[in-house]
């Protein structure tokens, strides 16, 4: 039964690409035979001039002559805004200004240069196409070059080369298409059509853009990948990009050629909005996440403009997303008999809903992003790498909002669309006391870890003791904190298994150094010596800046072994001692030698076994 199942299916694919096929050949045949009608058609078009009193070389002077017009204020005001100083909305104000100004001076210039009819309507679409191409350079030119930081001048040399280079395929498709819309203006044939749209358009337009995007393919690259650090995935996406650009460049005309091929319209709108809108997002997500982390940086930011920049990523995906269902959703909701207003009305609640939610879970990461960048230019300045307390509770208390951002978020979003939540809650409610009950354990980790951070036992960067483990505080979680040893292994301990925690990073410590040293020894030369290399440690900026006493001789308190022991101590900041240590053991052995002090070993006590 199966084998004759997949045969059917098989026989069934077989049928449907051969007829795919000789539809696509007669096809095929039919543009080829009007293409060669295209010189005949090409006499009739040259015919239709005659009959408004005018000639092809007249039409097309006025042509050159409107552009050339409309081109004089465009230049001008293209140039005012590129060397412009002012804001993004003072320069989006102005292209639009310059535009409206270049369609009223074209319009006019039209009603000038020719009569009513087609002679006008001609003129006004090139001067509609004039503007409406440089509209497209101003938009190309703002969204890869107008971001650009001044001090990038190598990339924006780069960049300028390849708005250049597309710059010229995208006039050559202005113009093209203009021409087309043209020629079926004044009613020329199809297969004329076709053939100057093909030949002329279609495929040197394909040439241009995937030349100039295949040489300028690294710098394209460069403006996807945005500024570093970037996540891995984005740097490999960003290198796959131009590729993917031609792809998709080439299955757009590949895929209007088969159309066109086998008789079927193709919303010529929607695919050009739609190519617009996928090339153009990535480039406009990298340089809103650019303009993002420069107010994340910026002190002169507020935490909540630097949100609201780092939401505005969200809101472009959200942009995108009800564009395409625009152009191609609601078509097919229209032809299944859905209601559109009300799928609108729920999508705009749940895009508003997302829009919050983006905007105070970005609230929550600024604010953690700066704390933590204030506490770690704070502990530079001290020479410290331990945390503040703010830091450490900070990211904590982070997560713990972000957590329950998205579930009110995904309740909310569920009652929008119209479903009861109150018996999710209520099942919720008991499968966690159920859970709480099984997991004793886990509520007395997570409580023992409140009153822990609660007392300020430890924080980040510390070195703490506890029990069965020690080492630096790297990570604080709700459950457990997990402590880096002096070699490198972490040990995660879980706070409820956590009795005494000795933390040696809080305030200061005192380091005491104990030397041997023979019973004839000069115990007041000692001192001396002891003075003066407190007096040298002092006198060191490097060292003087982490004591906070002075390394000073305690005498000798004690004799062991027929040996006197000498102590010295210092004062210094956690985790500085080390190198205080270091300096003042090497001035001690220094100043012992030149002084005739002997260091004594430790005796040996145990016993010695005769028969060795």
């Amino acid at each position: 039964m199966a084998e004759n199942t997949s045969d059917a299916g098989l026989t069934f694919l077989a049928a449907g690409l051969q007829q795919f096929a000789e539809r696509f050949i007669e096809g095929l045949h039919v543009r080829y035979l009007a293409w060669l009608a295209a010189p005949a058609e090409f006499e009739t078009f040259r015919a239709s001039f005659a009959q408004v009193s005018t000639s092809g070389f007249a039409m097309a002077s006025q042509i050159l002559l409107i552009v050339a017009i409309v081109a004089v204020p465009l230049v001008i005001g293209g140039r005012r805004i590129r060397i412009g100083t002012g804001t993004a909305w003072s320069r989006l104000l102005l292209s639009a200004t310059v535009a409206v100004i270049a369609l009223a001076i074209g319009f006019v210039a039209a009603r000038l240069l020719a009569s009513q009819g087609l002679p006008v309507q001609t003129l006004q679409l090139w001067v509609t196409s004039t503007v409406a191409g440089w509209v497209v350079l101003i938009a190309l030119h703002w969204l890869l070059l107008q971001q650009q930081p001044p001090e990038a001048r190598l990339r924006r040399n780069r960049l300028t080369k390849f708005v250049r280079d597309l710059s010229l395929a995208i006039l050559w498709a202005v113009a093209g298409l203009s021409l087309v819309a043209s020629l079926r203006l004044w009613g020329a044939g199809a297969g004329m059509i076709d053939l100057w749209g093909t030949v002329v358009v279609t495929l040197p337009t394909l040439l241009l853009s995937t030349g100039a995007i295949w040489r300028h393919r690294r710098t394209l690259a460069g403006t996807v990948a945005g500024p570093r650090p970037r996540a891995f995935w984005r740097g490999s996406f960003a290198r796959c990009w131009p590729a993917i650009v031609i792809g998709f460049i080439l299955f757009i005309v590949v895929n209007a050629q088969v159309a066109r091929t086998m008789g079927v319209a193709l919303p010529g709108g929607a695919v050009a909005m739609t190519a617009l809108i996928v090339i153009a997002t990535p480039h406009l997500d990298a340089m809103i996440w650019d303009w993002a982390q420069r107010g994340l940086n910026s002190p002169n930011i507020s935490t909540a403009a630097a949100a609201w920049r780092q939401t505005a990523r969200f809101t472009v995906l959200i942009a995108v997303i009800a564009s395409l269902g625009a152009l191609w959703a609601a078509p097919l909701a229209v032809g299944f008999g859905i209601d559109l207003r009300h799928v609108a009305l729920d999508a705009f609640k749940v895009a508003l809903i997302g829009m919050f939610t983006a905007f105070c879970w970005n609230l929550i990461g600024t604010s953690i992003e700066r704390v933590s960048r204030a506490d770690r230019i704070a502990a530079a300045a001290g020479s410290t790498m331990t945390s503040s307390r703010l830091g450490t509770l900070v990211p904590l208390f982070g997560s713990i909002g972000k957590s329950l951002i998205v579930v009110f978020a995904f309740l909310s979003i569920l009652v929008t669309v119209g479903v009861n939540v109150w018996p999710l809650i209520t099942g919720l409610s008991f499968f966690g006391l159920a859970i709480s009950f099984g997991t004793q354990a886990l509520v007395k980790d997570v409580v023992s870890g409140m009153f822990f951070l609660i007392d300020d036992a430890f924080r980040y960067g510390e070195y703490i003791e506890t029990t069965g483990a020690k080492g630096t505080v790297e990570k604080i979680s709700l459950r457990s904190v997990s402590l880096r040893g002096s070699r490198g292994p972490i040990a995660t301990v879980p706070y409820g298994q956590m009795g005494k925690v000795q933390n040696f990073s809080r305030d200061w410590v005192i380091d005491k150094i104990a030397l041997r040293v023979s019973m004839d020894t000069d115990v007041e030369l000692v001192r001396k010596i002891f003075k003066k290399i407190g007096e040298q440690i002092s006198a060191d900026p490097e060292l003087n800046q982490n004591l906070l006493e002075p390394f000073k001789s305690q005498g000798s308190t004690e004799v062991e072994d027929g040996t006197l022991i000498v102590k010295a101590k210092f004062m210094a900041k956690p985790g500085t001692q080390f190198l205080i240590r270091k300096a003042a053991m090497k001035a001690i052995l220094q100043a012992f030698r030149e002084n005739g002090i002997r260091a004594v070993p430790k005796p040996f006590t145990g016993e010695v076994d005769p028969n060795a």
